[in-house]
């Protein structure tokens, strides 16, 4: 019986994808780089670290990775800040209480930093319904590596076969696979250039899911 669910933040909480995208491009223009929408897809699931690692290798970028970070970061957060269309994704919030209502642990596992999830949980008041956050900045290596979900796993109440994952991205799929955690593909209008095939299922709204059903699977 399932009894703890993780979530992926960006493009499954809230939809983010589009600010982050804002500045990460504001920033390559800034960089002089031209990278592609397609290499750009390729990286989602990545740390904004790992982004900018892979970037380095791609491209001449004399600044450090760090203060490419920090750039990027305050770039996302004026944009963030300044930007009053930013929603929950349709029926996550209601899927949250009620597995929160039934007694589901529930854990955020995503790749972005920190402070970019306190700030998106403070803004939605998020924070009272899940038991943990995990950020992929503490991790040396980004999904697809399972290392974050693994790590989520270890926090979970029960063992990771009662726990299930749900992701939006081809490298988040592979990640909580490689993990060893079911994995629900959600099917958002952001991950269509996304291969969810991987997923055990996939749902094209969370209203597709509840606590009923998720404690069945």
């Amino acid at each position: 019986m399932i009894q703890t669910v993780i979530f992926d933040m960006d493009g499954v909480i809230v939809d983010t994808e589009p600010v982050h995208s804002y500045a990460y491009f504001q920033h390559f223009t800034e960089l002089n780089i031209d990278v592609s929408k397609e290499m750009f897809t390729s990286f989602m699931g990545n740390s904004t670290r790992n982004t900018f690692q892979k970037l380095k290798e791609l491209f001449p970028i004399d600044l450090e990775v760090e203060d490419l970070i920090q750039r990027k970061r305050t770039i996302f957060n004026d944009a963030f800040d300044n930007k009053e269309d930013l929603y929950l994704i349709e029926g996550v919030e209601k899927l949250i209480k009620d597995l929160h209502q039934n007694g589901m642990q529930l854990i955020v596992a995503s790749s972005a930093a920190k402070v970019t999830i306190d700030r998106v949980f403070k803004r939605f008041n998020l924070h009272q319904y899940f038991s943990h956050i995990v950020s992929g900045e503490d991790f040396p290596n980004s999904k697809p590596h399972p290392e974050i979900f693994e790590y989520a796993a270890d926090l979970s109440i029960v063992s990771k076969e009662n726990c299930i994952v749900i992701e939006d991205s081809t490298n988040g799929i592979i990640a909580a696979k490689a993990a060893g955690i079911f994995c629900i593909g959600y099917n958002s209008e952001n991950s269509k250039l996304q291969d969810l095939s991987k997923a055990d299922i996939i749902i094209n709204h969370f209203d597709e899911l509840s606590f009923e059903k998720i404690s069945k699977f």
